[in-house]
């Protein structure tokens, strides 16, 4: 739950991990204290259209992602099912009768997905570490690989939940033909009052012989992106957030902009971008809608093509050959 994270994110004791910068720090419980007390009304409650499209897929698709909702990605590879940060609860917390609520449901029900081969996870905030869909989903497949950043491998066994991998930055799994690597981000991690930057936080890389996928999972804007590349090349997709970033002053250090994240692509050299964490939960202050118009507008102030970065609807098939 981020407002909770971002209440307690100044009462942790030592924090074992850490940003690649050293100089980016988290705000303290003043500032957080400033905000709650001047932040804007809440933006209103509206939903974001979805699609059906996904239900046209069947067991032979392949090459496809879809974005379910915040940022969980349902991708095949071609050689993998794999889900990215999966939330199917109904609020991002963790108790359900408080805490940030969904604005939409996830695009396609949880048991309706196809058989996932892998879960990744990029760091353990509720709203992208949801413990009750990570057990529904292991109760459908049983089989599945979930990923971890290091430091929360712990969290999931005392669930009952088998399986479990951690990596800690630049470290790679193999599964079929697919190479995994866990690269650096700008955030942090947290679930409770004393556990900030207990555990790591970052990115995905995917990449088999035909195609390279990136998911940026919750980031702000930082030199990682350009180290990404020239370590493991530019991939072909990316998938990278573009919402809960107001007011900057506050969230500059953790979420990106729809400027920044097409920093990130541009940094990334990546030539199709896919948008997501926005239009799924009220986190921060900006309207439901904005970082959508806004990308449109950052890609024509740069005069880039408008498949350079494109916001899906929930639903849509995106095709990735």
């Amino acid at each position: 739950m981020v407002f909770v994270s971002l209440m307690l994110q100044s009462c942790s004791m030592a924090e074992p991990y850490f940003n690649s910068d050293p100089s980016v720090k988290l705000k303290s419980l003043s500032d957080v204290i400033k905000w709650r007390m001047t932040k804007d009304p809440s933006p209103e409650r509206v939903s974001i259209d979805l699609s059906e499209d996904w239900r046209n897929l069947n067991s032979q698709s392949s090459h496809f992602a879809v974005w379910v909702g915040h940022a969980t990605y349902l991708i095949n590879n071609g050689d993998l099912t794999i889900l990215t940060d999966p939330i199917f609860s109904g609020r991002a917390s963790p108790v359900s009768w408080a805490g940030p609520k969904r604005l939409i449901p996830p695009a396609i029900p949880l048991n309706e997905l196809p058989k996932i081969d892998v879960v990744m996870i990029s760091h353990n905030h509720y709203d992208h570490l949801d413990l009750p869909s990570l057990k529904r989903l292991q109760a459908l497949y049983p089989e599945v690989a979930i990923f971890v950043p290091s430091g929360d491998k712990k969290l999931l066994e005392g669930a009952n939940l088998i399986n479990v991998r951690e990596f800690n930055w630049w470290d790679k799994a193999q599964i079929s033909d697919t190479e995994f690597t866990f690269t650096p981000v700008q955030h942090w991690s947290g679930r409770g009052a004393m556990d900030r930057n207990h555990s790591w936080w970052g990115g995905w890389y995917m990449k088999t012989p035909e195609l390279s996928i990136y998911h940026a999972g919750d980031t702000g804007y930082s030199e990682d992106f350009v180290l990404t590349r020239e370590k493991l090349g530019a991939p072909d997709i990316a998938f990278i957030p573009i919402g809960a970033y107001s007011p900057r002053w506050f969230m500059k250090n953790q979420h990106v902009n729809p400027e920044e994240a097409v920093s990130v692509a541009i940094d990334l050299k990546v030539p199709r971008s896919y948008g997501m964490h926005w239009g799924t939960f009220i986190l921060t202050d900006e309207p439901i809608e904005e970082p959508r118009e806004t990308l449109a507008r950052v890609l024509s102030e740069r005069g880039l093509p408008i498949d350079f970065f494109t916001a899906p609807k929930p639903g849509e098939i995106l095709e990735l050959q």
